[in-house]
């Protein structure tokens, strides 16, 4: 992996947020069109780019390489639930320990990782680099939506199911991997409104960030414990228990070090959305998603660094 070419694809990734800060400071963006334009990328344009992702040949050697990492990926994951769940269940205000608890297992994968994977390896990388985006999506609309939902809502656990299997990530999901398995072939025009829709993902994705990022204020922005550890668990410790368990699959190669650049990403910036629809305090998720963003500049090279010096 060439760091430096990693560390000037991230540096382009910081100068679109600045553009998104800039937006925000000239009032072009305000509470609402931000939330509209997230909704936008999650339940348009990120269908879209799964849907696209899934448009490789069909081959015996992909498809067990594809395995192997959803089974490292799956195994990550679970650690990542239990260790998260584990490590922030003292911390006694139930806002602030789903904030930092589904922080550090929910990467900003999709907004980031898969712009700078597409930049870095081509469509081979973003090949392999579905893999963890797909189970991000099963365990971010499952798990992760389920931390979110109050318990004094009405919504059995029928209608919950209900809710995470109609989601179009889900269903994008499913579409993608028959279209990868029967080697299906969209239609020339539907293909091109997908390829449209979904190149406006690293765009508009650095300017909801970079929203974000400007609504973080010195007066708002505590950097408690909790919040501290789960950058550091996510920023840091995920990523390397990324190295240790992915190579004993024996994945290697470009395939390796997308997967590495997925699960390197800082927090996601879902978690201030979900926030904003449980109606709670805002600030320590735009607290948290801000400063893990911002400190990836360094650890994402950081983990590479590692990680060439180890594989």
């Amino acid at each position: 992996m060439n760091i430096g070419l990693l560390f000037s694809q991230i540096v382009l990734m910081f100068c679109l947020m600045l553009v998104g800060v800039l937006a925000n400071k000239l009032k072009f963006f305000h509470a609402q069109t931000a939330n509209d334009l997230t909704n936008v990328l999650l339940y348009i344009v990120s269908p879209c780019l799964i849907i696209k992702s899934f448009e490789n040949p069909y081959s015996a050697s992909r498809v067990h390489t594809f395995l192997m990492i959803a089974l490292g990926t799956v195994i990550l994951y679970l650690i990542q639930i239990f260790l998260s769940k584990l490590i922030f269940r003292h911390v006694k205000e139930v806002n602030l320990q789903r904030i930092t608890q589904f922080g550090s297992i929910y990467s900003n994968a999709g907004f980031i990782g898969i712009p700078l994977v597409s930049s870095l390896f081509g469509s081979t990388g973003v090949f392999y680099a579905v893999v963890p985006l797909v189970f991000f999506n099963i365990f971010n609309w499952t798990h992760g939506v389920s931390m979110f939902i109050k318990a004094d809502t009405d919504q059995g656990g029928f209608k919950r199911i209900q809710k995470v299997l109609l989601n179009p990530n889900i269903i994008a999901i499913v579409i993608g991997l028959l279209i990868f398995v029967f080697s299906i072939r969209i239609p020339a025009l539907l293909n091109q409104i997908i390829d449209y829709i979904s190149s406006i993902n690293t765009t508009v994705s650095m300017l909801v960030i970079g929203n974000s990022l400007a609504n973080i204020t010195l007066k708002n922005c505590k950097l408690n414990r909790p919040i501290l550890t789960s950058i550091v668990l996510r920023n840091l410790i995920y990523p390397l228990l990324t190295l240790a368990v992915i190579p004993l699959l024996g994945v290697s190669g470009s395939a390796l070090s997308a997967i590495i650049l997925m699960m390197a990403c800082p927090v996601g910036g879902i978690v201030v959305l979900f926030t904003l629809q449980t109606h709670e305090n805002v600030d320590p998720a735009v607290t948290l998603m801000g400063t893990s963003t911002l400190l990836s500049l360094i650890t994402i090279p950081i983990i590479f660094l590692i990680s060439n010096w180890l594989i």
